[in-house]
């Protein structure tokens, strides 16, 4: 048994959880998510907690826990929201905002915008060195997050490109005669 699935989801003051059925709904101060799970997985509310409980079939020991998990991502989503911050480094490198896309400049010959999909929104730095991505659904957020990152990589040898806030890029030495090999 799945020790995450054992553990009730509190349900904050002002978040309310309805499930009919297979779905939840969960709506808060941040906005509103559903998702359909499996019908089997029989899925409560009992008095300020979501409790998971599922069925004695082969197969749904795996599922319990991430359902779980699902639904708490959703209670805090509507609750706090989800924020993704993110770091560029290079010269000339930089992030703005036009109305609500996400404008970067990362040493392409143009600039890349990103339109934001539903619920999600851009906050950029004064610097426009770092911009953060927040939204209510966390998978969104994270695949958002890992989509723009992906369009300009930190390389390993200056350390340009875009970086999770926080992240630890591997730096290379580059070339034995630059770094001083003592031969010549």
């Amino acid at each position: 048994m799945s020790r995450i699935g054992k553990m009730p989801v509190p349900i904050p003051a002002n978040v309310q959880v309805r499930v009919d059925g297979a779905e939840v709904v969960v709506r808060g101060p941040k906005g509103e998510l559903s998702r359909v799970f499996d019908p089997q997985m029989a899925i409560r509310v009992e008095g300020n907690n979501v409790v998971v409980v599922p069925p004695d079939l082969p197969g749904y020991a795996a599922m319990y826990g991430m359902t779980r998990a699902l639904i708490n991502n959703m209670v805090i989503g509507v609750a706090e929201g989800y924020r993704r911050n993110l770091e560029i480094e290079g010269v000339g490198y930089r992030a703005d905002l036009q109305g609500k896309n996400l404008v970067l400049s990362v040493g392409f010959s143009h600039s890349v915008v990103i339109e934001p999909p539903p619920g999600i929104s851009f906050v950029v730095e004064k610097s426009q060195r770092a911009f953060a991505i927040e939204g209510v659904d966390k998978q969104v957020v994270g695949e958002l997050a890992a989509k723009i990152r992906s369009l300009k990589p930190p390389e390993p040898y200056k350390g340009k490109g875009i970086r999770y806030a926080g992240e630890k890029i591997r730096r290379k030495a580059g070339k034995a005669g630059k770094v001083g090999s003592g031969a010549k």
